[in-house]
């Protein structure tokens, strides 16, 4: 598999996340550890649909203790940050301050053996925040108060969780993919406990809510983890960092094309942001040094 490959691979996880808000908001009333845990058993039995024409795909869930600590560090360790981020703190500030992974996975990749970060690569991740940034602001939901501090705080250490587990997933990249299926099965394993811990349980109400959940399972909480993790180990993890911020305004615009939101004039700016961004992060120096000289040369005549 060619790094173009992977990468294009990659950019699909991008795509089904951006899904996860318009699916979420189809589940009704489902508290969080519930629904991740539905959406989890339904991912990971996607993965094990695949070993009844692979049976050999059964052996990739034999891996060392450091690998689960890995994968389940990532899916589990980082939703129930996340969750718990949104519980004791607004969704805007939460989701601003978990926005950083993107911008952290650019970074951490320039600590990979044989990777170095570009200024491109920055500026484009930079660009990247400064699209989220309006697009929440744009909400006029600020309401940053120090009762908030710890859930800002999981906030926080949610980024660096999953910017560190999608960077160190290329250290592992000897890991066949099918071990995803167990680590989405464990993650399910653990939300249910801490649902039948912290919450109530509801059931979907009606047909639309539990296709729904299968659509959840299946894609944004599926499928989307399956081909993040190629596109990690095989494409190019700060191209992926960069494009990552696509999702919430990717998310947004399918919220308004649902009629669940307002198209505003922020939401335009944000996604201007976030394409200038990915265009400069894909600029190759050769590229770069190429658009300079054509400018200088234009100058001088």
């Amino acid at each position: 598999m060619t790094t173009r490959t992977a990468t294009t691979i990659g950019l699909t996880a991008i795509l089904l996340w951006s899904l996860l808000a318009l699916f979420t908001a189809a589940t009704g009333t489902i508290p969080p550890f519930q629904l991740n845990a539905m959406c989890f058993l339904v991912g990971g039995l996607v993965g094990m649909a695949s070993w009844i024409a692979r049976p050999e795909g059964v052996k990739a869930l034999k891996q060392k203790p450091v690998v689960w600590a890995l994968g389940l560090g990532g899916l589990f360790g980082y939703h129930a940050l996340y969750f718990a981020a949104l519980r004791w703190a607004p969704p805007a500030e939460s989701g601003l301050i978990n926005y950083l992974w993107p911008l952290l996975i650019v970074l951490f990749s320039s600590l990979l053996p044989g990777e170095h970060l570009r200024r491109a690569h920055l500026v484009g991740a930079l660009l990247g925040f400064a699209g989220v940034i309006v697009l929440i602001a744009g909400r006029g939901a600020f309401d940053a108060r120090s009762e908030y501090l710890p859930g800002y705080l999981c906030a926080f250490v949610a980024a660096f969780v999953w910017g560190g587990y999608s960077v160190l997933s290329r250290r592992f990249g000897q890991v066949p993919t099918d071990a995803v299926a167990g680590f989405c099965l464990a993650t399910s394993l653990l939300s249910w406990i801490c649902h039948l811990a912290f919450e109530t349980t509801v059931w979907p109400e009606n047909t639309t809510q539990w296709l729904a959940v299968l659509a959840l399972g299946l894609g944004p909480v599926g499928a989307a983890f399956y081909v993040w993790d190629i596109g990690m180990k095989r494409g190019d993890i700060r191209l992926l960092g960069v494009a990552s911020y696509a999702t919430p305004v990717l998310s947004t615009l399918l919220l308004v094309l649902a009629g669940y939101a307002e198209p505003t004039l922020t939401l335009a700016l944000s996604c201007g942001l976030i394409v200038a961004g990915a265009l400069v992060a894909t600029l190759t120096p050769k590229a770069f040094s190429g658009e300079v000289a054509s400018v200088r040369r234009k100058r001088m005549r």
